[in-house]
């Protein structure tokens, strides 16, 4: 990195100025560690970065993706280990078994982890009877646009940690978290089964990379009975 005075590199830069000030390119530039022969760190940061779209982007990819020139699976695949351990500070929860008190509090946790998947994945919330968190499970994965979950799949998995009641989530890679009239007339499905298996059907929340739409918060799902507000 002969390019960049030596107190504005990125290493040198953080240790005077702390992690906050540093730029995307110039936190990619310390994961990478150094340059290669024709490119500086930074330069090869760049690169990444343009390649994946931007941070945005390198959120989402996969070490492959993001490979260039002086780039290769080692150095790509440390990248994308780093993206996923900032990833898990913000989805690990303090408490053993965190409760369920509202759509936004659970959609906290499930953004970060789900909503920025390049496919359409279909998950449950599992909950006991004072609604903490049993386990989450992705039970299908699609295209996409869509994914093809059958309540057989949900409630199999809830009826194995006994839960007494779930909250179902999916994403949609387009980035609009409005639901379609497909995801109303599933919800509908997963409602009416759940009162023939006797497990409660909380809500729907529907996630992209930054938002979500929960059924319940907008109004969509009438209380138990399983009415859906249609499109």
């Amino acid at each position: 990195m002969k390019e960049v005075a030596k107190h504005d590199r990125p290493r040198e830069k953080l240790q005077r100025l702390g992690v906050a000030a540093l730029g995307d390119n110039e936190l990619v530039a310390i994961v990478l560690g150094s340059g290669v022969p024709d490119c500086g760190a930074l330069q090869l940061a760049n690169r990444v970065l343009q390649r994946a779209g931007g941070l945005r982007g390198l959120a989402r990819a996969s070490a492959d993706q993001i490979c260039v020139h002086g780039v290769g699976p080692t150095r790509a695949a440390q990248v994308v280990a780093a993206v996923e351990l900032g990833r898990r500070t913000l989805v690990r929860s303090a408490l053993e078994r965190p409760r369920y008190k509202t759509p936004r509090e659970l959609a906290s946790y499930l953004v970060p982890q789900y909503g920025a998947a390049q496919v359409e994945q279909f998950g449950v919330v599992m909950l006991d009877t004072k609604h903490h968190i049993i386990r989450i499970k992705l039970v299908s994965m699609g295209g996409l646009d869509q994914t093809v979950v059958e309540p057989r799949d949900v409630f199999r998995e809830a009826a194995i940690v006994s839960a007494s009641a779930v909250v179902l989530f999916h994403n949609h890679p387009s980035g609009d978290p409005m639901p379609s009239n497909d995801d109303l007339t599933l919800t509908d499905r997963m409602i009416r089964a759940g009162e023939i298996m006797g497990i409660d059907v909380l809500d729907h929340l529907i996630l992209s990379e930054q938002r979500y739409y929960s059924l319940v918060e907008a109004g969509r799902v009438a209380g138990r009975s399983g009415k859906i507000d249609r499109l």
